[in-house]
């Protein structure tokens, strides 16, 4: 039950799919949707780059693909907090663009991401993690998969 679609990839299909679920409901509008949409997007960015970050400092592979490549368990900066910072992200930055087109399906569209990116891509990278990890199990217990 592993992906074999790059995360970044996912997140784009379901921006996709957002703007274009529009054709099957009306949007929404209201006055400074757009750069609500934009702030949250930044906010959900920059939380998926200060991750980023955790990995270049810890000199840790950053591919989702390969997590059997992680040489060290990441657990300071967004990771204190959240098992999955970057996929918080781009949930985060998927409500934005909802936001920004206005798409009533946003809610549903983004707990559809949030199952397939949960049981194709972190499922099998915490059974990576708990083999290759020692410290994994405790991890786990004092720090959430999503928040």
């Amino acid at each position: 039950m592993e992906t074999k679609i790059p995360p970044p990839i996912v997140t784009l299909i379901f921006i996709f799919l957002i703007a274009f679920s529009n054709r099957l409901v009306e949007p929404f509008s209201f006055e400074y949707q757009t750069p609500l949409g934009v702030l949250i997007i930044i906010g959900g960015l920059s939380i998926l780059i200060s991750a980023a970050r955790v990995f270049k400092q810890l000199e840790t592979t950053i591919n989702p693909m390969q997590p059997s490549q992680a040489s060290k368990l990441a657990i300071i900066g967004p990771f204190k907090y959240t098992r999955n910072p970057m996929y918080l992200g781009m949930s985060i930055m998927l409500i934005g663009f909802g936001l920004i087109f206005g798409a009533k399906l946003t809610i549903c569209l983004v707990a559809l991401f949030v199952l397939y990116i949960t049981f194709f891509q972190i499922m099998p990278e915490e059974r990576a993690m708990q083999e290759k990890f020692t410290d994994w199990e405790d991890y786990c217990s004092k720090v959430r998969r999503w928040l």
